[in-house]
């Protein structure tokens, strides 16, 4: 099994194999709490245009973050600690951000793609190992999937060292992570689409048991919950 790790939209435009899109703060790591929070169906797209168009057909509820797009614009944010106090039992969600949603989009090399991050780290390593491909590319998306995101590629990374069984150091990990400059808008008072807790959240290891895969579809790409056996549970 090879396994490469590549960044942002390039990366995810030429990622092949099984494709794991690593979208810490927060996308990715986000689409784990709407499957986890009992949201019916679950798709990304690339336009806030598009989520406003597709939800109006399924009935559904737009989720994410834009830049230079109000908070207001979006019925839920793209927020876990938000997340977890709203009801999103039963809805359609569909879900647009800078980055993450976006390298979803883009694979058209992929075989197979995955969402990943911290809180499902091991059931995407336990996925790769039972499916053994002969290729996985990881994508460290970025911020707005252009510029390298610390988080991101030590995410990528951290499952990389996991599948090839090198030794791997969370603790440090965190704490280094808690200071990069990615980091700062959960410390900001004055963003309350990124409260404080969303950091601990997003680096809440292996907090849940499944990885979600993509499915392509007109305009978008749902995402399916699929239960990973020894990972742990949520």
């Amino acid at each position: 099994m090879i396994v490469n790790v590549v960044e942002c939209l390039s990366g995810a435009q030429r990622a092949k194999g099984l494709v794991i899109i690593v979208d810490v703060f927060r996308s990715t790591t986000l689409g784990c709490f709407l499957v986890a929070g009992g949201a019916a169906e679950y798709i990304v797209t690339d336009s806030l245009d598009r989520a406003r168009a597709m939800a109006a057909e399924r009935g559904g509820k737009v989720i994410g973050e834009l830049v230079d797009v109000p908070t207001s614009e979006f019925d839920y944010l793209n927020s876990p600690a938000l997340i977890e106090k709203a009801d999103i039992r039963g809805k359609t969600l569909l879900h647009v951000t800078n980055a993450g949603t976006r390298g979803l989009m883009v694979c058209t090399e992929a075989d197979e793609i995955l969402m990943g991050s911290f809180v499902n780290a091991k059931a995407v390593v336990d996925y790769v190992r039972a499916k053994q491909p002969e290729v996985v590319t990881l994508v460290a998306m970025g911020t707005g999937g252009t510029m390298r995101a610390q988080e991101d590629m030590m995410c990528a990374m951290y499952i990389k060292n996991e599948i090839e069984e090198y030794p791997n150091s969370f603790k440090t990990l965190k704490k280094f992570l808690r200071d990069v400059d990615t980091a700062a808008k959960f410390f900001d008072d004055d963003r309350e689409d990124c409260p404080e807790e969303d950091f601990d959240l997003c680096m809440d290891l292996d907090r849940f048991d499944f990885v979600l895969k993509g499915e392509p579809i007109e305009g978008g790409v749902r995402l399916v919950k699929v239960p990973v056996p020894g990972g742990q549970s949520a």
